[in-house]
Formats: C-alpha cells, structure tokens, sequence
C-alpha cells in the first residue's frame, strides 16, 4: 500500500497548525476524518507520524521526514494541475509569486500593467517577503515562482534573469561623500554603516560588493526597510547604500541626502546584484516563469 495524497496532505496541514482541529478546518472535513486518514497513513508506514498531548501535535522523527517528503510530492502534483489546466496557454491562472521587499515597490508598479495587458488571463498572488522565507515556500510548493537578487545560494533552484541592479552609495547633505563624482570603494568605513536588519539579501550583497566587515555592537543602526534608511540618512546617523532600482523610482528624491556612482578598482566590477525570477527544479511552471523574467526586464 502507498500513502494517499488526501493522506499527505493532512499530515502537511498537522505540521502547519500543530492542532488536529485546526487541521481539519483548514481541510474543510471534520477532525475525526482527518484523525483516521493520519491514522491510516501510520498504518502504511508501519509507525507513529504525530504525538498526541492535550491540546497540543507534535510530528514524530518519522513524521517529520514523511512531511518533508509529502511537500515535494504535493507541490508537484498541484504543477501537474496547474500544466493540464492551462496547457497551451502560457501564463494563465493562479500564479503564486514571492517578491523580495527590496525589489517589490520598485520593480511591481513598473511591469504589472504591462504584464497584465499581455497575460489577460494570468491570476497572480504576490506574496512579499525575505529571501530564505520565499525559497522555503518555492521548496515546499506554496510558491511557484519569485523575485530574488543574486547571489544567493540556493540549492535545488533554477533561475531565468531579469537584469542588473547596480548598488549606490546614499550620504546625507554636507557629507565627505555627498561631494561631486563617483565615491571610492576605500570611502567607506563599517563604523558609518547604516544598514538593513539582517535577512536583507541587500545587506549582505552590498557588503561583499565592498569588502567591507558589518559593524558590530550594541549602539549599530539598523533599518527596517529602504524608506526607512533613506530617513535615517537623511537624519544624518551616517551613510549606507540603495539599489538603482529605488533612486530611479523617486525613493532617494530628498533634499537631505545624496546618491553616488561607486568607482569599480581593478577587477572588481561597478557593484550590483542580479534580479532573477526563481522557480523549484523539475516545477512544470519553468517555461512560464522563464517568460514573467522576460516581461519584467530591466532597461
């Protein structure tokens, strides 16, 4: 006997709500159901998959492989649904698509109506979030694709390119580095750094574009998001950088701050990252995700 996909799919639902009840809602069928369909799947695997406590589920060791499995298994049958569904008819219906913040209210508000008039049919669902959420959701097939910046590791993910971002140095008026021309690489220190929280993609990029150790201690300013840097900038709390996609859409139009060209020095490039749409390996929506990189590209 083989595990059943309606099987599979309440043990996924028990990881996500740790509550059978909450399971079976989430199901739409009633608890005992969904108790004797996770019974029968522990049947077919010769073993417990869930601890039972008041008020509380816990997966098994075994469980907790069986869900990791069942993820993979699940998310490909709904890109077998979604194919037969809208075969021959390239993005059309629900399209599930991550979008790193960094990235989302620059590049959406430029290429959705476009997208939109080209692709009448296609129903997308934006989800917006970090990079190592939005690969955890492709894995597990609550996503089909998503907008992320490279590089980043990512095994098990393929990608189709939007293009560069080139990264910007961004000084308050009357700083060292708000002069005329291009700033250099050396100009900046790590002790002047504001930055996004960690988990930013952008962070890390910038500071390996650099060379340059993230400052530490108690006492570093931290942004939540690109609006709030530009702020704290603008404050004049120090210096930091902001993707050319941002200071092209109007985010660094303040009087208090200035944006500047980073100088390349000898075989390092202009500092930038790659906007790629990403997509699981082997997901049957490859070919699409491949045309939404290419209606999303940059100039």
């Amino acid at each position: 006997m083989l595990p059943t996909l309606r099987q599979l799919q309440y043990l996924k639902l028990l990881a996500e709500h740790g509550s059978f009840s909450r399971a079976a809602e989430a199901a739409l069928v009633s608890q005992p159901a969904l108790s004797a369909g996770v019974q029968e799947l522990e049947k077919v695997l010769g073993a417990p998959v869930v601890e039972r406590t008041r008020g509380n589920v816990q997966l098994t060791a075994v469980g907790a492989e069986a869900c990791r499995r069942a993820e993979d298994v699940l998310a490909r049958t709904e890109d077998l649904v979604e194919a037969a569904r809208n075969a021959g008819r390239p993005l059309s219906g629900r399209l599930r698509l991550g979008v790193i913040p960094t990235v989302a209210p620059f590049l959406l508000p430029a290429t959705l109506p476009g997208l939109k008039e080209a692709y009448p049919g296609l129903r997308l669902f934006i989800r917006e979030d970090l990079t190592p959420r939005l690969i955890a959701g492709l894995k597990a097939g609550q996503l089909d694709c998503a907008v992320i910046a490279l590089p980043y590791d990512a095994p098990g993910i393929e990608h189709a390119r939007i293009g560069d971002d080139e990264i910007l140095a961004v000084a308050p008026v009357g700083h060292a580095l708000a002069q005329r021309g291009a700033v250099g690489p050396g100009s900046l220190k790590s002790e002047d750094l504001i930055l996004l929280e960690d988990g930013h993609c952008l962070r890390d990029q910038a500071l390996a574009a650099f060379d340059i150790e993230a400052p530490k201690g108690d006492d570093v300013f931290a942004a939540t998001s690109l609006h709030t840097l530009v702020q704290m900038v603008g404050s004049g709390l120090g210096v930091s950088f902001l993707p050319q996609m941002a200071v092209r859409a109007g985010l660094a139009d303040n009087p208090s701050v200035v944006t500047r060209h980073i100088t390349p020095t000898g075989a390092r490039a202009v500092p930038s990252r790659e906007i790629v749409v990403a997509w699981r390996s082997g997901s049957s929506r490859a070919a699409e995700a491949r045309l939404l990189a290419e209606a999303m590209r940059l100039d």
